[in-house]
């Protein structure tokens, strides 16, 4: 982790003064484990921004454009920046906008958080991959067995928004997110 935190403390930034840091992968690979563990070593003003607080429920669709132009346009203009959270229970974004202020590292962690759009601005594109079936345990641990059906579509379109964006192929650094975190 310290080898990642390094390279990141010395990419020039490329979205304003921020660093961007980008950590893609399947759902429940461990990308949010990994991003909380590259911010805890990268110390103070790093910020996390988790996809799962834009997608409008259980799609990509759309997200990454609104986060584009409510936080990281702003940022490249060295202007805090503001999105809408998506409230899971209520089934649609809270009217309150939720503040990003100018952090020195920005790590957006999810599913479609490195499309290709982002690269001009990440400094570091990150793949976490773990197996289908370990995946699936943690996403149901975490969410409840109830919304398997959901985690199972989710898991089924996933594969063609990454072969769109070539995002595995296009990553700097490939995660075995089946591995503890060090």
């Amino acid at each position: 982790m310290l080898s990642a935190a390094d390279r990141v403390r010395r990419a020039v930034p490329r979205l304003g003064r921020t660093r961007l840091v980008c950590v893609d992968g399947p759902a429940g690979s461990g990308k949010t484990t990994w991003a909380a563990a590259l911010a805890g070593a990268l110390g103070p003003g790093t910020a996390v921004l988790h996809m799962d607080d834009v997608y409008a429920g259980w799609t990509p669709v759309g997200a990454f454009g609104r986060l584009a132009a409510g936080v990281l346009r702003p940022l490249a203009a060295e202007r805090p920046g503001a999105y809408h959270r998506y409230d899971w229970a209520a089934g649609r974004f809270e009217q309150a906008a939720t503040p990003v202020p100018v952090p020195d590292v920005l790590v957006l962690e999810g599913c479609g958080s490195c499309p290709r759009a982002a690269d001009r601005w990440a400094v570091l594109r990150v793949w976490v991959e773990a197996p289908p079936d370990v995946r699936l345990a943690r996403g149901l641990a975490r969410d409840g067995a109830a919304l398997e059906p959901h985690w199972r579509r989710w898991q089924a379109l996933e594969p063609a928004l990454f072969a769109a964006e070539a995002t595995r192929e296009r990553a700097d650094l490939l995660v075995d997110g089946a591995r503890p975190v060090r």
